[in-house]
């Protein structure tokens, strides 16, 4: 299943255009920020999806019934272009275990091949599980990702969360992984160029949160 939440209007729109655009993109601290509220946002979609359980409690005045959140899901991120993105799931699953994968692609070479440096997790086994990077390109640093992550257990269901992806990177997900999975997105781009890089795309998320402009 993939949902592409920037299909329908939003000010979800506002902000990835914000991101895109190469003179306003030029502004870090506004970049960070429409990073975490696209964050936000997205966890918001994700919620609806998630198991609910019914508690009764006490207000001032009365009892009463809610629906709450029934395991907060684990949360996963990519440093560093990850960390504005993580940032606003984390305002709205306050609760939830959280982890750290230190990624890069090795360069100039016919093939693109991923490394990974470090990992810090929770325990997966039966968690939902959001594995949050803003740019879902080849797809390979994901699933390099995910079976790695598989010593910490298997999760019962995967949510893939990026601002941007690419046709080739979300076939390439499809394809390779076999736990129950849900890619979220608020753009599919036109493709990758033959440097790997998404087009239109919006440059390195990382260098131009940080401050190392393109």
């Amino acid at each position: 299943m993939v949902y592409n939440v920037g299909e329908k209007n939003s000010i979800a729109n506002q902000f990835l255009y914000e991101l895109r655009h190469i003179n306003l993109q030029q502004d870090a601290m506004r970049f960070k920020i429409n990073m975490e509220r696209l964050g936000q946002i997205m966890a918001f979609e994700i919620s609806k999806k998630l198991d609910y359980k019914q508690v009764v409690f006490d207000t001032p005045l009365a009892s009463h019934e809610a629906n709450v959140l029934d395991m907060y899901p684990v949360l996963i991120t990519v440093l560093r272009a990850g960390l504005p993105f993580f940032q606003g799931f984390s305002h709205y699953f306050d609760k939830s275990p959280c982890g750290f994968i230190g990624a890069y692609r090795k360069e100039g070479e016919k093939e693109i091949s991923i490394n990974l440096d470090y990992i810090a997790a929770p325990p997966l086994h039966d968690k939902e599980l959001i594995l949050i990077d803003p740019m879902l390109a080849t797809g390979k640093s994901f699933v390099k990702s995910i079976e790695t992550l598989s010593r910490n257990g298997t999760p019962r269901h995967l949510h893939v969360a990026s601002l941007v992806a690419t046709p080739e990177g979300i076939q390439h997900i499809q394809n390779e992984i076999k736990t129950p999975l849900t890619i979220w997105t608020f753009a599919i781009d036109e493709k990758l160029n033959e440097r790997y890089y998404i087009v239109p795309g919006l440059g390195d998320a990382g260098d131009l949160s940080f401050g190392e402009k393109m």
